[in-house]
């Protein structure tokens, strides 16, 4: 008797205090994550780990192998959002994950590249320039947080982004850069250029110029053009790896130049906007009443007409 009773008070020592019948069924309230989630947030911390290093690459004045790191991490970030759609893998934790590697990667990175290639010069004022590039690109990131989640944003309005895409600002800030690794000699102004035009990319990124996104752009090709998509890809990367400052130089300025007719295709969507929606409540307001179908519903004016 006394040895039963001992047993069971070692059992109850041992087990109570930790209650596992309770700990069992917490353990099973949470799902398996699947694959296809975890894929999207790994090309986000390859990313992540190219801006970083971009970061140590311009530390040690290896500024050709930090720019090809944050170009690498532009070309992860445009790839990562669209195979989280495709794969159906979205969730909250990747949005955030993604936004955080992007303050990093086009914010703090080139801020820092572009002080150590020349805007140290300058001392404070080249660094108050660096600070107020990385500033930015963490306020664009927050409004394109916050905006993602408006109900009231027309539909057409999701081909424009507002104010220059992060990854793209960053690329163009080191437009100075590149024009020096192409042989273009090191005048006397061109650290006030550098300061000027940091500036400025900036500012366009906090600004509400309408952007195209081209998010919407690539979901379908058609099958006769398959074969040239195939080729163009090829070509595009295969001049980015041989001439990669030729390349570069001339994408910044072609977007940059094709920057006003964002803003004048996102007047025109507005204007044909503002056209519909008078339209719309005109035959709202001229569409004939339904007439009550019977007695009953005439002497109850005001029985929803979904009842009658």
């Amino acid at each position: 008797m006394a040895t039963a009773r001992g047993s069971c008070y070692i059992n109850k020592m041992i087990f109570s205090p930790f209650e596992p019948d309770r700990i069992e069924a917490r353990r099973r309230r949470f799902r398996a994550i699947p694959v296809r989630t975890l894929l999207p947030n790994l090309i986000t911390l390859l990313a992540l780990c190219a801006g970083l290093t971009a970061i140590r690459l311009a530390v040690e004045q290896k500024l050709e192998w930090a720019l090809a790191a944050i170009v690498f991490a532009a070309l992860l970030d445009g790839i990562d959002g669209r195979i989280a759609r495709m794969i159906k893998g979205t969730s909250r934790f990747g949005a955030e994950l993604d936004s955080l590697a992007d303050f990093v990667n086009f914010g703090v990175a080139p801020a820092m590249i572009l002080y150590q290639w020349g805007l140290f010069e300058l001392r404070n004022v080249g660094w108050i320039a660096a600070l107020v590039f990385a500033i930015c690109a963490s306020l664009r990131l927050a409004r394109f947080n916050v905006m993602a989640e408006d109900p009231n944003r027309p539909a057409w309005a999701g081909n424009f982004f507002v104010g220059i895409p992060a990854p793209a600002g960053a690329i163009a800030v080191l437009l100075p850069i590149y024009l020096q690794l192409l042989g273009v000699p090191h005048f006397v102004l061109v650290m006030p250029f550098a300061l000027l035009f940091t500036l400025c990319m900036a500012l366009l990124m906090v600004s509400r110029l309408p952007v195209f996104s081209g998010k919407r752009v690539g979901k379908r090709v058609p099958p006769e053009m398959v074969l040239p998509v195939f080729v163009i890809v090829v070509l595009f990367f295969a001049l980015l790896i041989s001439y990669p400052w030729e390349v570069l130089t001339i994408g910044t300025l072609a977007y940059l130049a094709c920057l006003p007719l964002g803003w004048l295709s996102y007047r025109e969507h507005e204007r044909k906007a503002a056209r519909v929606e008078p339209e719309a409540v005109a035959e709202d307001t001229h569409a004939p009443a339904l007439a009550p179908t019977s007695p009953q519903d005439a002497e109850n004016p005001e029985r929803p007409a979904r009842l009658n």
